[in-house]
């Protein structure tokens, strides 16, 4: 009602809007269990065909069924992120599978064309049915080397929700929420997972600002100009909590920091800014300047400019724009000339920024 009555007006009965919307939700949530329990009789059912690459499963292999923490969408994670398969396609695999994103979705999420990840998707199937891959939990001591195409998972669908890539909403609460909680359950799993923590902490921190991110028009609210009043202080407290907590595993004093805890401390810069103004814009740039060490992405090269732009000056955010351009590697991506329209607008040059927001749109 928050989104849509603004937009297209308050109907003429309300509270038989209300009782509609909520009895639409809740079938659209029991046909979501639904699916998922079809998906995982399918994945049983392939087990029991092929006997399994090894057999019937060891008991030991196999986590006790009355686990609380496991349940069977996060069961599916751990299949689909079968190391036997490339990354990309546990990746893309899950999030078909589980995060219910059609083949579209995901091929913009990797910024492939939908080909390409229709291929992908096929392939990772046909490994799996072919090696007989089971539906199966893995071991404690196999969990860690599932972790990093698990994270990147539910890194992906929280993405996916936070921002949606596809559709009428600009975001999907629904594969947000889903992926902070499947995200809690694998922090229950993998107490000593760092990276675990700081990516729930960084899922968190990002959740407490959907209330502000967008307004009554059902358009985008920059950070800026977003009500911090309206931030879900409760999780940005439990984000905050989890990073300050963070120890490596059999040892004392802080982890090194991973690709998601340098994701998380940016937001938890931006969520401990009283004002936009008092943001600590240098301690941005620190950190992704560490988290180009990770991957050599356009992405967070481009979030590395804007954060320069906006701690040195927009001349310095404008140069590192200019070399990226010139590398070809977020050709069509409409984020970068609008990052220049912005920088521009700040340098008091209004001509120039009002042609590369035209580029951009």
């Amino acid at each position: 009602a928050a989104l849509t009555w603004p937009r297209d007006g308050v109907p003429r009965n309300p509270g038989a809007w209300l009782t509609t919307a909520a009895r639409n939700l809740a079938l659209d949530r029991l046909r979501r269990r639904g699916v998922e329990a079809d998906k995982v009789r399918e994945w049983i059912a392939m087990q029991d065909a092929s006997g399994g690459a090894d057999g019937p499963p060891d008991p030991a292999d196999v986590v006790a069924d009355d686990e609380p923490a496991w349940d069977d969408r996060l069961r599916l994670v751990f299949t689909c992120a079968h190391p036997s398969l490339p990354m990309e396609s546990r990746v893309a695999l899950t999030l078909r599978t589980v995060g219910g994103l059609d083949t579209g979705e995901i091929a913009r999420a990797f910024h492939v064309p939908e080909a390409t990840m229709g291929q992908r998707i096929s392939r990772a199937k046909r490994k799996i049915r072919n090696a007989g891959i089971p539906y199966r939990v893995p071991t404690a001591d196999l969990l860690p080397e599932r972790l990093d195409g698990v994270l990147a998972v539910l890194y992906l669908i929280a993405n996916e929700g936070y921002l949606a890539s596809h559709g009428d909403d600009l975001q999907r609460l629904d594969l947000a929420v889903e992926a902070i909680r499947l995200t809690r359950l694998l922090v229950g799993l993998l107490p000593d997972a760092d990276e675990a923590r700081a990516l729930l902490a960084l899922m968190l921190l990002q959740h407490a600002r959907s209330a502000a991110r967008i307004d009554t028009g059902g358009d985008l609210v920059p950070l800026p100009e977003q009500d911090r009043a309206t931030w879900d202080a409760a999780e940005i407290g439990e984000g905050l909590a989890l990073l300050a907590t963070a120890t490596p595993a059999g040892g004392a004093g802080p982890a090194p920091a991973g690709p998601y805890r340098l994701q998380a401390e940016i937001q938890a810069v931006h969520a401990q800014a009283r004002t936009a103004d008092e943001t600590d814009w240098p301690a941005i740039v620190a950190r992704y300047d560490a988290l180009a060490m990770f991957a050599d992405s356009p992405f967070v090269t481009l979030n590395r400019a804007i954060a320069r732009g906006m701690a040195f000056g927009p001349q310095a955010g404008l140069d590192d724009l200019a070399l990226l351009e010139a590398s070809g590697r977020l050709d069509g991506y409409h984020l970068l000339p609008a990052a220049q329209a912005d920088l521009l607008r700040r340098q008091g040059e209004a001509d120039a920024a009002a042609s590369r927001y035209r580029d951009a749109i």
